[in-house]
């Protein structure tokens, strides 16, 4: 097989040009990520996607461990009382709460199975855990010694969503969820920058997809903030990707939890504490800034496998030679370092045509496919496929020259990867300024990033979403912000915002 136009089958059907969402749900299928799950709004993650996912959260719980954060597990279920305690966060994931209000299973006179005792108290399942882990806090904080704490937690929590997709919104998702209180409002501002900068640098470095990084508007902060600050990535379909915050909750919920210490000056005051997180979001971020109409495309970092070997073999004489050649090659490439970790290698002896064998580890998005057969054996060569190019662009190689340089090779595909996505954004990126041109460009182009003045008024902010479901995605983090006036209302604006459509 030589290309996907011999075997439509192969094909990722339809392609990102004829039916952008289909073909997000189809990479998924064909990858084998994840399924629907029979709970509604959820989804089983498939071995494929668990690991991706494994990878993602290794990185970043070392960083976060390397800073000084130490992980906890609070419970799935949160007193209903306490999201009473943050008004604005009640007001905030009201909608969104899945709430238990009754314990057992009983019988009824039909014999069927209904909810049987109430709870003296409703429980809601976590949707976020800033009350429980408040309510913890003000326990174990007493004194200025005790703080900073930094704590992290690594959950699954649900938000029951009306529209949902598989990795980018479902009713159950798993998340890591940082919180820590500090003594002063500026070591807490400096924390929630830090983990704002640490997301930035895994998004870049590890996901090898390119973000901008600002603040949100206060129409856009998380419920109960001071300040949330966002990572905004581009999708293949122009479309923005909120891929991780970062939030200074100022004193809010340490005064609705009472958080209090005493102080050096033996003076009782309220602790100041941020929150942050990611999700099982950033896989679908992954799928859709590198995959193509192939199949998944992983950056090598975050790639379950580095290589497969796909042993050819025409002829049954030929299996053992075959086999061993391909076990030695494995052992070799295990042997050699690739970001501070040995090269994972599979070796794949299903009995499949090779054809049917290779495009299977295409569409899963492995780095590096290797073919062996008999005429590799001969010349102690391998017979290369790397992800980042096309099918038909393999090409026979040097046993040794192959091991040599396959660490060199995967650097050169994560950034290659990288400055693609980088290059897309920057082409689909558009200052504008007048209302004419912003409103022509989210109605009559496929629109992408607007980067515009706004004078900071809600109501156009509000005016915009409703006409076009056109978003302020953040205001970016400058060092030489440049004003301008407002392309709406022609006010003073401090500086351009980002606006995008957007998961």
């Amino acid at each position: 097989m030589n290309s996907l136009k011999q075997n439509n089958k192969t094909a990722i059907s339809p392609t990102r040009k004829e039916d952008y969402p289909e073909w997000y749900q189809q990479i998924i299928k064909a990858a084998d990520l994840a399924e629907v799950s029979p709970v509604r709004g959820c989804m089983t993650i498939k071995p494929w996607g668990y690991a991706i996912w494994e990878n993602m959260q290794r990185v970043l719980d070392d960083k976060l461990k390397a800073t000084g954060h130490k992980n906890i597990y609070f419970p799935l279920l949160i007193p209903a009382s306490f999201l009473e305690k943050e008004a604005e966060q009640v007001t905030g994931f009201a909608k969104e709460c899945a709430v238990v209000t009754h314990c057992r299973l009983v019988h009824n006179d039909e014999g069927k199975l209904v909810p049987g005792s109430p709870l003296e108290e409703p429980y809601i399942i976590r949707p976020t855990s800033e009350t429980i882990i408040g309510e913890a806090f003000s326990r174990w904080i007493q004194s200025h010694r005790d703080l900073p704490l930094l704590v992290n937690q690594w959950a699954n929590v649900m938000r029951w969503e009306m529209r949902t997709r598989m990795f980018l919104r479902t009713s159950e998702f798993l998340w890591q969820e940082g919180h820590t209180a500090h003594a002063t409002a500026n070591e807490a501002q400096t924390e929630a920058l830090k983990i704002f900068d640490l997301y930035a640098q895994f998004a870049e470095d590890y996901m090898a997809m390119p973000v901008i990084k600002g603040e949100k508007t206060a129409t856009e902060r998380f419920p109960g903030a001071v300040n949330t600050y966002t990572i905004e990535a581009m999708m293949q379909d122009r479309k923005a990707l909120q891929a991780g915050t970062s939030h200074f909750l100022g004193q809010n919920f340490a005064k609705a939890f009472n958080i209090k210490f005493l102080g050096t000056e033996s003076r009782e005051e309220f602790a100041y504490t941020t929150s942050w997180g990611v999700s099982t979001r950033l896989i679908g971020g992954l799928i859709m800034t590198h995959s193509d109409d192939n199949g998944l495309v992983l950056p090598p970092k975050l790639a379950p496998v580095h290589v497969v070997i796909l042993p050819i073999m025409h002829k049954e004489e030929q299996r053992a030679e075959i086999l061993a050649y391909c076990d030695q090659l494995a052992h070799d490439l295990r042997q050699i370092q690739y970001d501070n970790k040995r090269i994972i290698v599979e070796i794949d002896t299903r009995e499949l045509t090779g054809g049917e064998k290779a495009w299977s580890w295409v569409k899963k998005g492995v780095p590096f496919r290797v073919e062996v057969g008999q005429k590799e054996c001969q010349n102690n060569a391998v017979f290369v496929g790397r992800r980042d190019l096309e099918y038909k662009e393999r090409v026979s190689q040097n046993r040794q020259e192959f091991l040599a340089t396959i660490a060199t090779q995967l650097d050169e595909m994560q950034e290659k990867l990288h400055k693609r996505a980088c290059d897309f954004r920057k082409q689909h990126t558009l200052h504008i300024d007048s209302k004419a041109d912003f409103y022509d460009f989210f109605t009559n182009t496929e629109g992408g990033f607007a980067e515009a003045h706004w004078d900071g008024n809600p109501e156009i902010e509000a005016k915009i979403k409703q006409d076009l479901n056109v978003t302020i995605r953040c205001i970016p983090s400058q060092e030489t912000p440049q004003p301008g006036k407002c392309i709406f209302s022609d006010n003073k604006s401090p500086q351009r915002v980002i606006f995008a459509k957007s998961y």
